[in-house]
């Protein structure tokens, strides 16, 4: 591919790669926000009422409902702005870096080029195997012990990384990582319960509330992946602090509880 033409297809792609994610985290948040709201009338009216909003010179009304009243193909699914953020992401990450030159440190290489690839892509299928297993455990329901698990995990991922291939490709497949576990609990975890439930609703058959309750917590996971996901996309614009930095792995394990801590507060507000 010539310079001219790589060059455009990384603007197109991370054009695209930006604006899914735009749309995803603020469809998400948008959820996060919405579910405290309804927690808040279960909690002081016993469920009854509806979360009113101004936008657009109009009023809206949100109201939670326990059946389905309308055809399933009335409902509105929010699930390609993750997928179509996972897959401009993933060509990203084979131009820029698979393709690009960035995954072996030019000064220090330990690993070929091919070899760096191939750990980059195992981190990214074993990263959600792992955090897979370990949601189907009962420990996830320790909140804290599951955070402080999930964190030294993650450090000690980076820190592997960090000694096998280039810091900048280390990070970003954190990163990559984080997004891969996001939309895998989406296209996995999230949407097959959904539509078991809605089949269930559409029959007017009870359906099993664990279904739910699943999903809602790959999705409360999803809401504290998201704000670390986001400050290592636009990390490699400041290698100085971060990648580059002689501590980048105690930096980036600091900006991840900054943005954990930054989505406990999102969530709520």
């Amino acid at each position: 591919m010539s310079s001219s033409a790589s060059e455009w297809a990384n603007l197109i792609f991370r054009w695209a790669h930006v604006f899914s994610a735009i749309l995803w985290v603020g469809s998400t948040y948008y959820f996060t926000w919405l579910d405290g709201q309804m927690r808040r009338l279960e909690a002081h009216a016993g469920g009854k009422g509806a979360v009113w909003m101004v936008h657009s010179g109009g009023f809206y009304t949100v109201v939670k409902q326990k059946t389905l009243t309308v055809p399933p193909a009335d409902v509105h699914w929010f699930r390609y702005e993750a997928l179509s953020t996972f897959l401009t992401g993933f060509v990203l990450l084979n131009l820029v870096y698979y393709h690009g030159g960035l995954m072996v440190d030019p000064i220090d290489p330990r690993l070929t080029a091919i070899q760096a690839s191939l750990v980059g892509l195992a981190t990214l299928i074993f990263g959600w195997v792992v955090y897979d297993a370990l949601v189907r455990t009962p420990l996830v329901r320790n909140e804290p012990v599951f955070a402080a698990l999930a964190f030294f995990l993650i450090i000690v991922t980076t820190t592997v990384l960090a000694s096998l291939i280039s810091s900048r490709a280390a990070y970003i497949h954190v990163g990559a990582l984080f997004g891969t576990i996001m939309v895998s609990n989406v296209w996995m975890r999230i949407l097959p319960p959904q539509r078991r439930m809605i089949a269930a609703a559409a029959k007017g058959e009870p359906f099993d509330e664990a279904l739910g309750a699943g999903a809602k917590v790959r999705s409360k996971h999803n809401t504290f992946l998201a704000v670390p996901t986001t400050f290592i996309m636009i990390s490699n614009h400041f290698p100085t602090a971060s990648y580059g930095n002689h501590y980048s792995v105690a930096v980036l394990g600091a900006l991840i509880l900054v943005g954990w801590g930054a989505a406990a507060l999102l969530r709520r507000a």
